[in-house]
C-alpha cells in the first residue's frame, strides 16, 4: 500500500555557480518531511535499482535543456508518483538504501546533526519514559529502546506505534499523526511547529479484538489497559453507567485482564476519536465528532437546530475516499511545514442502492485516511487467515497524500487509488518562482 507522500510545492533557487535549481518540498501525512533536489532523488533511485532491479517504478528522466512550466509540473508530478509507488514494496521500506537516504535528508533539511539525545516518550497514563537515543534513530529503533525499558515483547512491537500528540491545558489531547517506521522522532517532533506537541506511545490497530494477541505479555496488557482508562476518561470510549461502575471496581482491584475483557463491550472502545470538525451531512456546515474503528466510521452530527444525530458508516460499504487540500501552501518564509489547515476528506458510500459522497472538513484528514486504510489492511489479513489460498502481503504503512482514493474490501483484488490535488484557485503563490501541481497515483 502506498504512503501519504506528496510534493505540493517546489521552488526555483539560485545555486553557487549563478544558475538555478529546483528544490522540492516533500510532505508526509501533512507534515513537511524533507526538501530535496532532483539530483539527490536520481542518485537514490540508481542505488535502489542496483539492489532491487527492474521492480522499481519509473523515475522521471533528466532534461538537458531548460524546463518549461509544463515540464516542471510534469516532473514534480512524476516524482510524487515515484515516492508513492516506491513505498508499495515492504521489502523496499525495510532496506538500508531506502531508510538511510530518508534519514539523511530529514536531518539535512532541518539542520540537525547526528548526536546523542534524550527523547521523552509519553504513555497513556501521562507518565513519560526517557529514551536515550541518537537524533538519527528511526521510529523502529526508538520503539526497540522503549520496549526494552518497559519489558514489552519485541514480537509485539508491530501492534504499537509512535504518534505526534498535541496536549491541551484542559486535559484534552489531539492525535496529529502516526509516525512512519523510517521517520526520525527527534526530528519530526522539533520540526512539527505544533504547540505543546509530544511523542506518545499508543496501540496501532483498529480492530479491538486484536487485544487478544497481547494478553500473554504483561507490559503489553499494561499499555492497552492504560490507554483504555485514558480513552474512557477522555470520553473517546463511552461506557454505560452500569459498565462504568463495573470498570471502576475492576480498576480499584487492578484487575487489568477483566477490565479489558469488559471494555470490549463498551461503545467505541479501541476507536480513534478526531477533534470536532464539520461535514456536509445532512446539510453543509453541520458540526461532527468522528470515532473510527472496528470497521466503521461513527459520526455524532450536530444539526442546525442543535439536535444531534448519530450515524454509522460501515467500511464494507465505502467504495473509495480522497483527501483535498483547500488552503495556501506558501507564506513569506517559503513552504509551510504542515498542510493541516483547510483539508477535506470525502468518501463514497453506498446507501439505498446508490453511491453518495460524504464530505468531512478536518485538519486530521490524513490521520483519518490512515485509520481507514488500517481497517482495510486488518480486514484483508483476517480474510487471508480465514482463506489460506489468498496470497496477500500488506505493508504496515499506507497511502499517499493528496487525493487518497481507496477501494474498500469489496473485492479481493484490491486497488488503491490515491491522489492529492490542491485547489489552485485558492493557492497563494509566493514571489519566488514556485511550481504547484497535483498528484495522481494508482497502487496495489
Amino acid at each position: 500500500m502506498k504512503m501519504h507522500f506528496c510534493i505540493p510545492v517546489s521552488q526555483q533557487l539560485p545555486d553557487a555557480l549563478g544558475g538555478r535549481y529546483t528544490l522540492y518540498s516533500v510532505y508526509l501525512d501533512g507534515f513537511l518531511f524533507c526538501r530535496v533536489r532532483y539530483s539527490q532523488l536520481h542518485r537514490w533511485n540508481e542505488q535502489l535499482r542496483r539492489v532491487f532491479g527492474n521492480c522499481l517504478p519509473p523515475f522521471p528522466p533528466k532534461y538537458y535543456l531548460a524546463m518549461t512550466t509544463a515540464m516542471a509540473d510534469e516532473r514534480r508530478d512524476q516524482l510524487e508518483q515515484y515516492l508513492q509507488n516506491v513505498t508499495v514494496d515492504p521489502n523496499m521500506l525495510r532496506s538500508d538504501v531506502f531508510v538511510d537516504f530518508l534519514k539523511r535528508v530529514q536531518l539535512d533539511t532541518f539542520g540537525i546533526t547526528t548526536k546523542k539525545a534524550s527523547l521523552d516518550i509519553f504513555l497513556p497514563d501521562g507518565r513519560s519514559i526517557q529514551a536515550e537515543i541518537l537524533t538519527s534513530d528511526t521510529v523502529e529503533r526508538v520503539l526497540e529502546v522503549v520496549s526494552h525499558k518497559i519489558g514489552l515483547c519485541r514480537e509485539l512491537l508491530g501492534y504499537f506505534g509512535l504518534f505526534l500528540i498535541r496536549f491541551y491545558k484542559e486535559g484534552k489531547l489531539s492525535v496529529m499523526k502516526k509516525l512512519a517506521d523510517f521517520e526520525l522522532p527527534y526530528v519530526s517532533l522539533r520540526s512539527s511547529e505544533v504547540e505543546n506537541c509530544k511523542v506518545g506511545l499508543r496501540k496501532w490497530y483498529m480492530d479491538p479484538s486484536l487485544d487478544s494477541m497481547l494478553m500473554d505479555c504483561r507490559a503489553a496488557v499494561k499499555l492497552i489497559y492504560m490507554q483504555a482508562i485514558q480513552d474512557i476518561e477522555k470520553e473517546w470510549a463511552k461506557p454505560t453507567q452500569l459498565q462504568r461502575q463495573k470498570l471502576e471496581a475492576l480498576q480499584k482491584e487492578d484487575n487489568q485482564t477483566k477490565f479489558l475483557e469488559l471494555s470490549q463491550e463498551v461503545q467505541h472502545y479501541g476507536y480513534m476519536q478526531l477533534d470536532p470538525c464539520t461535514c456536509d451531512y445532512p446539510e453543509p456546515g453541520c458540526g461532527a465528532i468522528l470515532s473510527v474503528g472496528n470497521n466503521e466510521i461513527s459520526c455524532s452530527i450536530t444539526l442546525p437546530d442543535n439536535q444531534t444525530q448519530d450515524i454509522i458508516f460501515q467500511m464494507n460499504r465505502v467504495k473509495c475516499w480522497q483527501v483535498t487540500f483547500l488552503g495556501t501552501l506558501l507564506d513569506t518564509d517559503g513552504p509551510q511545514r504542515t498542510l493541516n489547515q483547510n483539508l477535506e476528506l470525502r468518501f463514497q458510500y453506498s446507501e439505498d442502492s446508490r453511491w453518495q459522497w460524504f464530505v468531512i472538513y478536518t485538519k486530521q484528514a490524513f490521520l483519518l485516511s490512515s485509520c481507514l486504510k488500517k481497517m482495510i489492511s486488518e480486514k484483508m489479513v483476517k480474510q487471508a487467515a480465514e482463506n489460506p489460498e489468498m496470497q496477500i502481503e500488506v505493508p504496515e504503512q499506507g497511502k499517499s497524500k493528496k487525493y487518497h482514493i481507496q477501494q474498500s474490501q469489496q473485492s479481493q483484488s484490491q486497488k488503491d487509488y490515491s491522489s492529492f490535488r490542491p485547489r489552485k484557485s485558492k493557492i497563494k503563490i509566493a514571489e519566488v518562482d514556485c511550481v504547484l501541481g497535483n498528484i495522481k497515483e494508482e497502487g496495489l
